[in-house]
Protein backbone atom coordinates (compact mmCIF):
# COMPACT_ATOMS: atom_id res chain seq x y z
CA UNK A 1 0.00 0.00 0.00
CA UNK A 2 3.01 2.51 1.00
CA UNK A 3 4.52 1.60 -2.66
CA UNK A 4 0.85 2.96 -4.18
CA UNK A 5 0.83 5.37 -1.92
CA UNK A 6 4.56 6.60 -3.10
CA UNK A 7 4.00 6.36 -6.33
CA UNK A 8 1.03 8.60 -6.62
CA UNK A 9 2.29 11.15 -4.80
CA UNK A 10 5.22 11.07 -6.95
CA UNK A 11 2.93 11.41 -10.31
CA UNK A 12 0.76 14.09 -8.14
CA UNK A 13 4.28 15.90 -7.74
CA UNK A 14 5.56 15.79 -11.08
CA UNK A 15 1.79 16.88 -12.35
CA UNK A 16 1.37 19.41 -10.51
CA UNK A 17 4.42 21.39 -11.49
CA UNK A 18 3.68 21.24 -14.97
CA UNK A 19 0.18 22.62 -14.63
CA UNK A 20 1.89 25.41 -13.32
CA UNK A 21 4.32 25.91 -15.56
CA UNK A 22 2.14 28.82 -17.86
CA UNK A 23 2.74 30.08 -13.96
CA UNK A 24 6.60 29.93 -13.74
CA UNK A 25 7.04 31.69 -17.67
CA UNK A 26 4.57 34.54 -16.30
CA UNK A 27 6.31 34.51 -12.78
CA UNK A 28 10.03 34.77 -15.00
CA UNK A 29 8.40 37.53 -17.39
CA UNK A 30 7.37 39.87 -14.35
CA UNK A 31 10.93 39.66 -12.65
CA UNK A 32 12.62 40.58 -16.10
CA UNK A 33 9.95 43.45 -16.11
CA UNK A 34 10.88 44.11 -12.73
CA UNK A 35 7.40 44.23 -12.37
CA UNK A 36 6.13 44.42 -8.33
CA UNK A 37 3.80 41.71 -9.08
CA UNK A 38 6.60 39.20 -9.09
CA UNK A 39 7.19 38.30 -6.01
CA UNK A 40 3.52 37.98 -4.61
CA UNK A 41 2.56 35.58 -7.51
CA UNK A 42 5.94 33.32 -6.72
CA UNK A 43 5.20 33.24 -2.94
CA UNK A 44 1.39 32.20 -3.86
CA UNK A 45 2.23 29.18 -6.49
CA UNK A 46 5.27 27.76 -3.96
CA UNK A 47 3.05 28.12 -1.23
CA UNK A 48 0.26 26.41 -2.88
CA UNK A 49 2.14 23.57 -4.12
CA UNK A 50 3.94 23.28 -0.78
CA UNK A 51 0.99 22.23 1.30
CA UNK A 52 -0.48 20.45 -1.74
CA UNK A 53 2.81 18.21 -1.41
CA UNK A 54 1.88 18.10 2.32
CA UNK A 55 -1.94 16.97 1.80
CA UNK A 56 -0.95 14.80 -1.15
CA UNK A 57 1.51 12.92 1.04
CA UNK A 58 -1.10 12.28 3.88
CA UNK A 59 0.36 15.05 6.38
CA UNK A 60 -1.96 16.81 9.19
CA UNK A 61 -0.10 19.56 9.65
CA UNK A 62 -0.40 22.26 12.77
CA UNK A 63 1.17 25.26 13.02
CA UNK A 64 1.05 27.25 15.83
CA UNK A 65 3.37 30.52 17.72
CA UNK A 66 2.74 32.40 14.61
CA UNK A 67 2.16 35.46 16.93
CA UNK A 68 5.89 35.61 17.20
CA UNK A 69 6.52 36.05 13.42
CA UNK A 70 8.51 39.44 13.65
CA UNK A 71 7.63 42.58 10.79
CA UNK A 72 10.13 42.86 8.70
CA UNK A 73 13.36 41.11 7.31
CA UNK A 74 14.34 37.90 9.90
CA UNK A 75 16.67 34.79 9.79
CA UNK A 76 14.48 31.97 11.25
CA UNK A 77 16.38 29.26 12.17
CA UNK A 78 14.84 25.29 13.10
CA UNK A 79 15.64 21.39 13.80
CA UNK A 80 16.14 19.67 10.53
CA UNK A 81 14.34 15.89 10.61
CA UNK A 82 13.57 15.09 7.05
CA UNK A 83 12.94 16.21 3.09
CA UNK A 84 9.25 17.27 3.95
CA UNK A 85 10.67 19.89 6.45
CA UNK A 86 10.96 21.95 3.02
CA UNK A 87 7.35 22.27 2.24
CA UNK A 88 6.18 22.22 5.85
CA UNK A 89 8.53 25.86 5.63
CA UNK A 90 7.38 27.23 2.89
CA UNK A 91 3.72 26.58 3.67
CA UNK A 92 2.95 26.86 7.02
CA UNK A 93 5.87 29.26 8.00
CA UNK A 94 3.49 32.62 8.30
CA UNK A 95 1.14 33.41 5.17
CA UNK A 96 4.12 34.44 3.39
CA UNK A 97 6.34 32.17 1.56
CA UNK A 98 10.26 32.89 2.92
CA UNK A 99 12.73 31.79 0.91
CA UNK A 100 15.77 29.40 2.36
CA UNK A 101 19.15 28.21 2.29
CA UNK A 102 19.40 24.72 0.28
CA UNK A 103 21.77 22.13 -0.20
CA UNK A 104 23.03 22.07 -3.51
CA UNK A 105 21.84 19.01 -4.40
CA UNK A 106 18.15 20.75 -4.77
CA UNK A 107 19.73 23.52 -7.28
CA UNK A 108 19.48 19.62 -9.49
CA UNK A 109 16.01 18.93 -9.68
CA UNK A 110 14.14 20.61 -12.91
CA UNK A 111 11.18 22.47 -11.97
CA UNK A 112 11.86 23.03 -8.30
CA UNK A 113 15.23 24.74 -8.83
CA UNK A 114 13.41 27.00 -11.41
CA UNK A 115 10.60 28.07 -8.66
CA UNK A 116 13.35 28.14 -5.41
CA UNK A 117 15.31 30.60 -7.36
CA UNK A 118 12.47 33.15 -8.05
CA UNK A 119 11.47 32.68 -4.68
CA UNK A 120 15.09 33.39 -4.16
CA UNK A 121 16.49 30.34 -1.95
CA UNK A 122 19.77 29.91 -2.08
CA UNK A 123 22.14 26.82 -2.59
CA UNK A 124 24.77 25.75 -0.73
CA UNK A 125 27.83 23.40 -1.25
CA UNK A 126 28.68 22.29 2.05
CA UNK A 127 31.86 20.60 0.90
CA UNK A 128 33.42 23.17 -0.99
CA UNK A 129 34.49 26.51 1.87
CA UNK A 130 34.75 29.00 -0.74
CA UNK A 131 31.56 28.35 -2.09
CA UNK A 132 29.42 28.04 0.87
CA UNK A 133 31.01 31.72 2.29
CA UNK A 134 29.85 33.04 -1.11
CA UNK A 135 26.08 31.56 -0.84
CA UNK A 136 25.74 32.55 3.10
CA UNK A 137 26.92 36.75 1.53
CA UNK A 138 24.29 35.79 -1.19
CA UNK A 139 21.79 35.13 1.48
CA UNK A 140 22.66 38.22 3.63
CA UNK A 141 21.80 40.34 0.58
CA UNK A 142 18.80 38.86 0.09
CA UNK A 143 17.87 39.90 3.95
CA UNK A 144 19.58 43.42 3.42
CA UNK A 145 17.01 44.14 0.56
CA UNK A 146 14.17 43.22 3.11
CA UNK A 147 13.55 39.31 2.83
CA UNK A 148 13.81 36.75 5.59
CA UNK A 149 15.71 33.88 5.21
CA UNK A 150 15.00 30.05 6.43
CA UNK A 151 18.04 28.23 7.51
CA UNK A 152 18.84 24.44 9.24
CA UNK A 153 21.90 25.49 11.20
CA UNK A 154 22.50 21.43 11.50
CA UNK A 155 23.53 21.71 8.05
CA UNK A 156 22.21 18.04 7.42
CA UNK A 157 18.89 15.97 8.14
CA UNK A 158 18.96 14.17 12.15
CA UNK A 159 18.60 10.74 11.91
CA UNK A 160 18.36 10.32 15.39
CA UNK A 161 15.32 12.59 15.48
CA UNK A 162 17.31 14.37 17.81
CA UNK A 163 18.51 18.65 17.37
CA UNK A 164 22.69 18.28 16.44
CA UNK A 165 24.88 21.11 16.67
CA UNK A 166 24.04 24.22 15.21
CA UNK A 167 27.00 25.45 13.22
CA UNK A 168 27.40 29.58 13.28
CA UNK A 169 27.28 29.60 9.45
CA UNK A 170 23.65 30.62 9.66
CA UNK A 171 23.77 33.13 11.89
CA UNK A 172 26.15 35.34 10.09
CA UNK A 173 23.00 36.27 7.63
CA UNK A 174 21.45 38.06 10.11
CA UNK A 175 24.70 39.48 11.99
CA UNK A 176 25.17 41.05 8.47
CA UNK A 177 22.44 42.78 8.29
CA UNK A 178 21.16 43.53 12.71
CA UNK A 179 17.83 41.52 12.06
CA UNK A 180 16.06 39.16 14.58
CA UNK A 181 16.38 35.29 14.56
CA UNK A 182 13.54 33.62 14.94
CA UNK A 183 13.87 29.62 16.69
CA UNK A 184 11.37 27.23 14.87
CA UNK A 185 10.45 23.63 16.04
CA UNK A 186 9.47 20.51 13.81
CA UNK A 187 8.54 17.28 14.68
CA UNK A 188 6.91 14.53 12.28
CA UNK A 189 8.13 15.13 8.91
CA UNK A 190 10.57 11.80 9.10
CA UNK A 191 7.74 9.82 10.10
CA UNK A 192 6.08 10.72 6.37
CA UNK A 193 9.15 8.89 4.32
CA UNK A 194 12.62 8.54 5.92
CA UNK A 195 11.33 6.22 8.51
CA UNK A 196 9.61 4.13 6.27
CA UNK A 197 12.69 2.97 4.09
CA UNK A 198 11.58 6.14 1.74
CA UNK A 199 7.88 5.12 1.21
CA UNK A 200 5.72 7.59 1.93
CA UNK A 201 3.57 7.41 4.80
CA UNK A 202 0.82 9.78 6.06
CA UNK A 203 1.07 11.16 9.82
CA UNK A 204 0.94 14.27 11.95
CA UNK A 205 3.33 17.25 11.38
CA UNK A 206 4.09 20.40 14.24
CA UNK A 207 5.31 23.49 13.52
CA UNK A 208 6.28 25.67 16.31
CA UNK A 209 7.66 29.55 15.97
CA UNK A 210 9.43 29.87 19.53
CA UNK A 211 9.57 33.60 20.32
CA UNK A 212 11.99 35.91 18.27
CA UNK A 213 15.59 36.81 19.71
CA UNK A 214 16.46 40.34 19.16
CA UNK A 215 20.05 40.82 18.14
CA UNK A 216 20.23 45.07 17.42
CA UNK A 217 22.37 45.44 20.30
CA UNK A 218 24.67 42.44 20.16
CA UNK A 219 28.19 42.00 20.47
CA UNK A 220 30.79 39.84 19.46
CA UNK A 221 30.55 37.42 22.55
CA UNK A 222 26.68 37.83 21.88
CA UNK A 223 26.82 36.77 18.55
CA UNK A 224 29.48 33.81 19.34
CA UNK A 225 26.79 32.83 21.64
CA UNK A 226 24.06 33.14 19.85
CA UNK A 227 24.48 29.69 18.06
CA UNK A 228 23.87 27.66 21.49
CA UNK A 229 21.35 29.73 22.50
CA UNK A 230 19.36 29.09 19.75
CA UNK A 231 20.48 25.49 19.69
CA UNK A 232 19.12 25.13 23.37
CA UNK A 233 15.71 26.74 22.58
CA UNK A 234 14.71 24.80 19.55
CA UNK A 235 15.61 21.08 21.63
CA UNK A 236 13.61 22.70 25.07
CA UNK A 237 10.64 23.70 22.38
CA UNK A 238 10.89 20.25 20.41
CA UNK A 239 10.68 18.23 24.25
CA UNK A 240 8.14 20.33 24.74
CA UNK A 241 6.14 19.05 21.43
CA UNK A 242 7.07 15.81 22.33
CA UNK A 243 5.55 16.06 25.70
CA UNK A 244 2.31 17.38 24.13
CA UNK A 245 1.72 14.35 21.73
Amino acid sequence: MMFVHTLLWFLYFWLYLLVVLPLYWRVKGLAKRGDGRHDALTRRVVGRWARRMLWAAGAKVEADGLEHLPQGPAVYVGNHQGYFDIPTVLGYLGDDTKPMVAKKEIDKIPLIRAWMRQLHCVFLDRENPRSAVAALNEAAGWVGKGYSMVVFPEGTRSKTGEVAEFKAGAFKIAQKNRVPVVPFVIDGTAELMERNHYFIHGGEVKLRVLPPIDTSGYGKEDWRALPALCEARVRDGLAALRAER
